[in-house]
Parts: structure tokens; C-alpha cells; sequence
């Protein structure tokens, strides 16, 4: 749920903190793989505790590991364990409103207003600039980052309630004339998609996504749903000069803008029928990858709705990256179709950890 790959993070809930942990990873070797030599430094170089990567390419799945999954036992990362894929949700949400614009139910340069009237006090606000990040929405997890991680465990939020937090502060500018990341943007999108079914967006993700794609590993938690299903690598919040589990907690806290469980292998399934068309229509994909300048910490870097460009050493990565307590992501597909994504058990992690995550992203797609 956090902003993206840039030194200075925005997380999605709680506070940056010091990182004071060891790990089992070993330096890279000079043998070592690009990709395995780009994790290791995420966890020998930075501290996390451990660091994954599954990459499909045509038929063939591989798996790289580094560090451990478990700090306490010194078990490794699980293969293909679950894990809180924090703003990656937002790649789903907007491939559902999608389908809604593609059935004539949505239109994207429609106001707000006209399927959620009253919600937001300014009536110009479109769908589009709600996907894009260009409607002006004060982000609301800004308001929760000097918070008590341990005091949000249990608290969990309903959309209303997140709206309402951000419509206390001004807007950041007037829609449309800006880009600025705000997981509001994605309450109130999954609100319009509930208003617009009938039905819950979870439920619409099931429907429209998971079930079609066999993704059995893939949901967005309910209120009060804290446990996350095993397997499992430990999600780890830096607090107190101590690693802290914060494997199992209430996510509606991040809801729509970062609440979905997933599994590498899911996410690279998702991507890949994403970019492939098989999700959306092509008129509807193309609105999607339809893109402005982002503030990515990446030069180069654009974002469309729900779906970022970044360019790489070997072509462009289209995906997304996400960060919520334990747990950091990106996930996406690189030229030629090869789908990856790199999970790492921390978070909030090292500034230098971003950079470091690109990095064993592009080796990923690129070698």
C-alpha cells in the first residue's frame, strides 16, 4: 500500500523505524546468479530477513531464495508461501472497474458523484483520475504513519470510516492538474465498485479475477479475518530494536488500496492474463496502460490505472509494487512476457531496500 520504489518510503501503516536484525544470508559470490546475487544483497547488505523470487517464463517456474522465512527457527522462505501483497491490490480493483467500463455499468471519465453522490465534496472528481492518482485526494494513511503499529493490529476500518479521514484535509490540488499517490483514491473506488454490483469487492475479485484464473491462494481478508494462511514466511515490523511477527492482523485497515493475500505464483499468473488481454477488452487494456509521469523514485517511471511502467535495462516492466506491515512486493511482467515477483518479508524495510528490490526485479526479467 505503500507510494513505490523510491529512498524516502511512504508506508502504508506505521512508522519508520531503525532496522537492528541479523540474517543467515551469505555475500554474493562471483558465481552467484544476477537474480540470487540481487537478493542476497537485500538481505546480507539491508538486514531483511529473508527474500524471494518466483519467476514463470512460458512453461517453466523458478524459484530463488535468500535469507530466511523464519528468524526464530531459521526456516527458509516457503516456496510460493502466502504473503500480504499490500498496493499490488490496486491492480485488481482497477481490472474490476475495468470490466464494469466494459459492460457500460462505469464510465471512467464519469464524475464520482454520479455512483457515489455525496461522497466526495468535490463534484468534478472522475473514476480515471481515481485510478490514475490524479484526483487530488488527501492520502489518508498519512495520517496513521506515527501511529503505534501494535495499536492497528486489531483495529481494522471500514472504507466510510478511511474516506472520512482523508475529506479532513484539503485537497492536494484540483483534479486532473497533478499526480499524487493517495491509497484514498482506492477506498473510494472499491466503494464504487460495491455500490455499482450490489456486491462486496472482495466478492467481485473472486468473480471477475481469482476463480476465473484458478488463483486458490488469492483474496481480499474480511473484517476481523487477522490469520494468514500457512504456509507462510514470517511478516516481520522493525519496533524497538526487535524484529516483531506481524504475520497475522486486521487488513481492512488498507482495504481496497493494499488489503489482498496472494502468492508469488498467483500474482505472476494475474499479471500474466492481465497484460495478455485476458482479463479486459483491448479498448479497456489500453485505457489501463494509458499513462502519465509518476513520482516513482525511478526516472522514467509512469502509471497508468492501477498499473505502473518502469523501464528497464532489457524493455519496460509493467506491474506494481506493494508495502504493508511485514511485508514488501513487486510484481509484474518484463519484456517478452516473463512474469516475477519479488517478495520480501520486512516492512517497514531500509530506505536503500527500494533500489535493491528494483534491482532484483530487473534481474529477474532481464537475465
Amino acid at each position: 500500500m505503500r507510494k513505490s520504489l523510491r529512498g524516502k518510503r511512504i508506508v502504508a501503516i506505521g512508522t519508520l523505524v531503525a532496522l537492528l536484525a541479523a540474517t543467515t544470508a551469505a555475500p554474493a559470490l562471483a558465481t552467484t546468479s544476477p537474480l540470487q546475487g540481487a537478493l542476497d544483497t537485500v538481505t546480507a547488505q539491508d538486514g531483511v530477513p529473508g527474500a524471494e523470487a518466483v519467476v514463470q517464463d512460458g512453461a517453466r517456474t523458478r524459484v530463488t531464495r535468500s535469507g530466511t522465512g523464519d528468524v526464530t527457527t531459521g526456516k527458509p522462505f516457503p516456496r510460493n508461501g502466502s504473503f500480504r501483497a499490500g498496493s499490488v491490490t490496486k491492480s485488481f480493483v482497477a481490472t474490476v472497474v475495468l470490466q464494469l467500463v466494459g459492460e457500460g455499468r462505469v464510465k471512467l471519465d464519469a464524475p464520482v458523484e454520479r455512483y457515489l453522490p455525496g461522497l466526495l465534496p468535490d463534484r468534478r472528481i472522475t473514476v480515471r483520475q481515481l485510478l490514475q492518482h490524479t484526483s487530488g485526494l488527501y492520502n489518508y494513511t498519512d495520517d496513521l504513519a506515527l501511529s503505534d503499529p501494535e495499536s492497528l493490529r486489531h483495529r481494522g476500518a471500514e472504507p466510510a470510516e478511511l474516506v472520512a479521514m482523508a475529506l479532513k484535509h484539503p485537497a492536494l490540488f484540483p483534479p486532473g492538474t497533478s499526480w499524487s499517490y493517495s491509497n484514498t483514491n482506492y477506498i473510494v473506488a472499491g466503494m464504487l465498485v460495491s455500490q455499482v454490483t450490489g456486491r462486496s469487492l472482495g466478492d467481485e475479485i473472486a468473480r471477475r479475477i481469482t476463480r476465473p484464473l484458478g488463483l486458490r491462494d488469492t483474496y481480499l481478508p474480511r473484517r476481523g479475518d487477522e490469520k494468514l494462511p500457512d504456509p507462510h514466511a514470517v511478516g516481520y515490523v522493525p519496533l524497538g530494536g526487535e524484529l516483531v511477527d506481524f504475520s497475522d492482523y486486521d487488513a481492512t485497515i488498507a482495504g481496497a488500496a493494499g488489503g489482498l493475500v496472494s502468492t508469488p505464483a498467483d500474482l505472476d499468473r494475474f499479471y500474466g492474463a492481465l497484460l495478455a488481454g485476458r482479463l479486459l477488452r483491448p479498448a479497456e487494456l489500453a485505457e489501463m496502460k494509458r499513462t502519465v509521469p509518476a513520482d516513482l523514485g525511478v526516472p522514467g517511471a509512469r502509471y497508468g490505472l492501477g498499473l505502473g511502467s518502469i523501464p528497464l535495462s532489457c524493455g519496460e516492466f509493467w506491474g506494481h509494487e506493494g508495502g504493508i506491515l511485514g511485508f514488501t512486493n513487486l510484481a509484474g511482467v518484463g519484456p517478452g512476457g516473463r512474469r516475477v515477483t519479488v517478495v520480501l518479508n520486512e516492512n517497514p524495510s531500509p530506505a536503500e531496500t527500494s533500489g535493491h528490490l528494483l534491482a532484483a526485479t530487473a534481474a529477474a526479467a532481464c537475465s
